[in-house]
């Protein structure tokens, strides 16, 4: 099998933990509009739960106001509804037509809660990284044992491992300061 093998399962397993990190985030309310705040949104068409983004327009037309169009009008209710229970602290009013979701500006109280959510979606990535570096550090000791590769690789490939998971753990900090820089601002 070899270190390399290792080495490359890792990295794509890191990576994606980097892409649910930015999902994540962008889920995170900001004081400006952004569509992905709705990216989580799950509405009931007809008993089916499908995604808002696959039965509706997002539109951003100002910074504090987004509009959602609904391909069939007659989704209205159940959209506005699916908005309502997901509790993001957005009231949305429509005029048969269109959904308007204006953005309120968020208070301090509001911004600190949101900063600290950041800090823990942050920290669950960490753990995930810091998981599949487990996996991946059990992986070239079980190699060793089974004489697959010598104690000189293992050493080069823990090393490996290590400097993925420095530079991945480092990318998380990164984003999740710029998300919480980006919260705080007012």
């Amino acid at each position: 099998m070899g270190i390399n093998v290792v080495i490359n399962e890792t990295k794509p397993k890191m990576a994606a933990v980097i892409d649910d990190l930015h999902r994540k985030l962008g889920a995170v309310r900001t004081g400006r509009a952004s569509t992905s705040i709705l990216d989580n949104i799950v509405v009931d068409y007809y008993g089916t739960p499908t995604p808002l983004n696959q039965m509706a327009s997002v539109n951003i037309p100002e910074p504090q106001m987004l509009t959602i169009q609904p391909w069939d009008t007659s989704q209205i209710d159940s959209i506005e509804k699916a908005i309502n229970t997901a509790n993001l602290g957005i009231n949305p009013s429509n005029d048969g037509k269109v959904i308007r979701l204006p953005i309120p500006p968020l208070n301090e109280e509001r911004r600190q809660q949101l900063a600290k959510q950041v800090h823990e979606i942050a920290e669950e990535h960490k753990i995930a990284i810091r998981n599949i570096r487990q996996h991946s550090n059990n992986e070239l000791k079980k190699q060793l044992a089974d004489k697959e590769i010598s104690e000189d690789n293992e050493r080069i490939g823990l090393e490996e491992v290590q400097k993925l998971t420095n530079e991945y753990v480092g990318k998380i900090d990164e984003l999740a300061k710029k998300k919480e820089e980006e919260i705080l601002k007012v």
